[in-house]
């Protein structure tokens, strides 16, 4: 259920229904040829896809995250970690708010893992309501179709989806080396940037749409499962 085909009395009569609500997190940075909002799109999509059999409400896609590596490519927005984490304070503290203690953030960028603390740190001074962090692409299943697939890693074929593609920019052919993810983390934007060139971390550009259909079918699944509990 999509918050915004909701009004308010749909949402109480949700929460008085069943107290779980989902909070898709993303972020807008460069993925290479791939759309800017890579990330929000498959957080929003996934948790869409995974709720609406359950007929559990979804909120808005929060698209801004933590991506101060990639701020060297424009089109990028980061946002400090306290900006990120007060607002998702405020945003959980709203859903709570509305009468939901079963929350499920369903995360689409790496770069957002501070939330996963402030969830820890929200439970312990609520005490009546259990918030998973859900990285999608991590789950276990997924991330192992990945891995069985030959690996995968930003703006790669595990991120290339038809929802994701721009019909102006198609992927290059073959593969790309890996970049040395060690020396990435300790370089400043302008150098990330010098060494990416496009952007993309390495790998296969993309996949027969059999091989993602089949990644998407998983992702939904655990999403799903992870929604549906169990829950403390």
């Amino acid at each position: 259920m999509k918050l915004a085909e909701m009004n308010w009395a749909d949402v109480a009569a949700a929460a008085q229904r069943a107290p779980r609500a989902v909070l898709p997190i993303g972020s807008v940075e460069q993925h290479a040829q791939l759309s800017l909002c890579v990330d929000m799109i498959l957080a929003e999509k996934v948790a869409l896809d995974a709720a609406e059999p359950l007929g559990v409400p979804v909120w808005p896609v929060m698209p801004f995250g933590l991506a101060p590596y990639f701020v060297a490519y424009p089109g990028t927005v980061t946002l400090r970690v306290e900006t990120l984490l007060a607002v998702m304070r405020d945003t959980l503290a709203s859903i709570r708010r509305a009468g939901f203690r079963q929350i499920l953030i369903v995360n689409g960028h790496g770069g957002n893992a501070p939330v996963d603390a402030l969830a820890q740190e929200l439970m312990a001074d609520w005490g009546d309501t259990s918030i998973k962090f859900h990285n999608w692409w991590r789950a276990p299943r997924t991330w192992a179709f990945v891995q069985e697939n030959g690996g995968g890693s930003h703006a790669s074929w595990m991120e290339n989806f038809p929802w994701t593609r721009l019909p102006h920019a198609p992927a290059p052919a073959g593969d790309k080396p890996m970049a040395d993810f060690d020396l990435l983390r300790a370089s400043p934007p302008a150098a990330a940037r010098a060494m990416l060139g496009d952007g993309n971390f390495g790998g296969a550009w993309q996949k027969p749409d059999s091989v993602t259909d089949a990644l998407w079918h998983i992702g939904v699944e655990e999403t799903r499962a992870a929604l549906e509990g169990p829950w403390a």
